[in-house]
């Protein structure tokens, strides 16, 4: 934990010299000493300490000096750090402002120069301040804090980033938490330049990108080499499966994600069938041991960073980047996974991301504490994001077109959530509107075999409606299935245009597109069994044929 400051300020070099001394000598094990000749420049480092999480334990300050005096500044001071205690330096004739400042600034203590011996003089009253700050002091969050709206896409946005990548943050919403409009205030930011991110070294940034905290926090690395034996495109569970194989076997491997690693896997409350965990195990979990073990090994990651191209030449393939160098790889693995399929709904999206999210958005999970929540869809992702919401919420409601569950999901988690008495299912039911002012509060519904309509208050909707892979970024003749899902292996071979883009005497391997060198493994594969195993089983299997395509040319 970091040393509490105390900070000493006086204009005269020498009595700021003896006060430093003394205030070392006694303290200098328990406290950090700073000390400055300039008022001015003790108060502009107040606001990088404040962002920083340092706290201020003690101002010592002289009253007489030449920018402003000690009470002028101890009254600045603490409306930085409220509860700093503060004593004034002052010669004889400047008792009566001593005395004034302790009702002006709620001044503890006034010290008569010179305060030798101090061990008679000074220590025994700081001693008293100090121990009486310690009985009040409650270390502070020491980490990145981010102020902003509760509903507002882009404080979302930057939560959903912060928590998918694993990064320790404390949110501060600024219409309930009294500490935001203090750190508002610090920074001279006001409410229409929200959000506000501030780092744990005191930098902050107001609405700043994704690229741009990526880039802070050191999640946006360069490549390193000139030529790649794989890259992997997409950081789900085959991506980070193929990643960890590469790596392990001696091949110069990157991976790219445009967003989060983890997919939509790494967003998941609980996986509670993926073998070796008996009790489950999180999204996130799985994703930061995946990521760990992967660089570990050696691979190299590259995020946020979006591919918008995939060019051939001459063997070697060329990544086009989004924004940043192109990147030469002699074999690709798409494993870019599948997007949530958007709700065509009146009213939703205007509330995307104040109040409707796609997917688990457990950053979201506790501001529906007590709440009326929504959930729609009939898959295993929305069951397990049920499950985890009726932690929070007071009622949880899944929204299915069908008369049951077990169509598409699981038996063990439909028999999980009968035995959770605030998730309630509402069958044969769509929605038909969402409605609200700054954020959703109501949502229409309809019972699609009585035609009855009905208006409920909500908190908040999660959508899980199913999926569509994420391939239109694709602009090279990789053959895709009518539904968007790569090709791969001896289904290419019904496609009429196979002919015309393989010229190769062999077959394509088993998770080979229609370019060679090019493989697809995971969700976004056509024929993919859309299981966390599988994609992991389908990502190390490919690192296996990029050896095999290696090996030929």
């Amino acid at each position: 934990m970091e040393r509490p400051i105390i900070f000493s300020i006086d204009d005269d070099a020498q009595v700021l010299r003896a006060i430093s001394r003394d205030l070392r000598t006694m303290y200098g094990k328990e406290y950090k000493i700073m000390s400055t000749t300039s008022a001015k420049e003790a108060l502009e480092s107040l606001t990088d300490l404040k962002n920083s999480s340092d706290v201020v334990a003690l101002f010592v300050c002289d009253q007489r000096m030449p920018e402003m005096d000690g009470t002028a500044f101890l009254e600045k001071a603490i409306k930085i750090f409220p509860d700093a205690k503060r004593v004034l330096l002052t010669a004889y004739s400047d008792t009566d402002a001593a005395i004034k400042a302790i009702n002006d600034v709620r001044l503890d203590y006034y010290l008569m120069k010179p305060w030798d011996p101090p061990e008679e003089k000074l220590y025994p009253v700081l001693n008293d301040l100090l121990d009486d700050w310690q009985n009040d002091y409650i270390p502070e969050f020491k980490g990145i804090k981010l102020i902003g709206f509760q509903f507002s896409p882009a404080s979302h946005l930057i939560k959903d980033y912060l928590a998918s990548n694993l990064v320790p943050y404390r949110w501060f919403d600024v219409e309930k938490n009294p500490e935001a409009k203090e750190k508002l205030e610090v920074n001279k930011i006001t409410r229409e330049q929200l959000p506000l991110i501030v780092f744990e070294d005191g930098v902050c940034m107001h609405q700043p990108t994704i690229r741009q905290i990526a880039e802070k926090i050191g999640k946006a690395t360069t490549v390193t080499h000139d030529i790649y034996d794989v890259v992997i495109i997409g950081a789900g569970p085959a991506g980070l499966a193929a990643a960890v194989y590469g790596a392990s076997e001696g091949l110069k491997t990157l991976l790219i994600e445009r967003k989060a690693p983890g997919g939509q896997a790494g967003s998941s409350s609980r996986i509670e069938n993926y073998l070796g965990f008996p009790a489950g195990l999180s999204g996130a979990d799985l994703t930061r041991r995946a990521i760990t073990q992967a660089k570990r090994l050696g691979a190299e990651f590259l995020s946020p960073q979006s591919v918008k191209d995939i060019t051939q030449k001459d063997g070697y393939k060329t990544i086009v980047l989004d924004d940043g160098p192109q990147i030469i790889s002699r074999t690709v693995v798409i494993t870019t996974g599948v997007d949530y399929r958007k709700l065509e709904v009146k009213g939703i999206e205007k509330f995307t991301g104040a109040g409707i999210y796609y997917g688990a958005a457990m950053t979201e999970a506790a501001a529906c504490k007590g709440q009326e929540v929504y959930v729609i869809g009939g898959g295993n992702s929305a069951g397990q994001g049920a499950v985890y919401l009726s932690k929070f919420a007071s009622n949880v409601y899944i929204i299915i077109r069908k008369d049951s569950l077990s169509y598409t999901m699981s038996a063990y988690l439909i028999q999980q959530i009968e035995n959770i008495p605030n998730i309630h299912v509402l069958t044969d039911t769509e929605i038909t509107e969402a409605e609200g002012n700054n954020c959703l509060e109501r949502l229409h519904l309809i019972n699609l075999k009585t035609k009855e309509t009905s208006i409920h208050k909500a908190a908040a909707l999660y959508v899980f409606i199913g999926a569509k892979p994420f391939t239109d970024w694709i602009k090279l003749d990789i053959i895709r299935d009518e539904k968007g899902f790569i090709e791969t292996g001896r289904d290419l071979r019904v496609h009429d245009n196979f002919a015309k883009i393989w010229k190769h005497p062999r077959d394509p391997f088993l998770l080979e597109t229609s370019c060679s060198g090019i493989f697809a493994a995971g969700d976004v594969r056509s024929g993919a069994m859309n299981r966390v195993a599988s994609a992991v089983g389908e990502g190390s299997m490919a690192i296996s044929f990029v050896h095999k395509y290696l090996a030929e040319v």
